[in-house]
């Protein structure tokens, strides 16, 4: 898994990701939607954190400047 995310991406996926979680679990969503919300949240904080999203690399691209 080479990454394809680069560092300003990774941040805003964490910080969106956080701000699913916690409103589901804070009660901002019920039913399905919350479960969504966790869902995409998890992914989002994954993805991330080890910087490498499978959806970019389908498409072939990449938001990381080659070095």
């Amino acid at each position: 898994m080479k990454q394809n995310e680069a560092w300003v991406d990774r941040i805003i996926r964490m910080v969106v990701g956080a701000i699913l979680v916690v409103m589901a679990f804070m009660g901002a969503a019920s039913g399905f939607m919350m479960y969504v919300a966790y869902l995409v949240g998890f992914i989002f904080i994954l993805t991330g954190a080890v910087g490498f999203c499978p959806i970019y690399s389908a498409f072939g691209f990449s938001t990381k400047k080659e070095e």
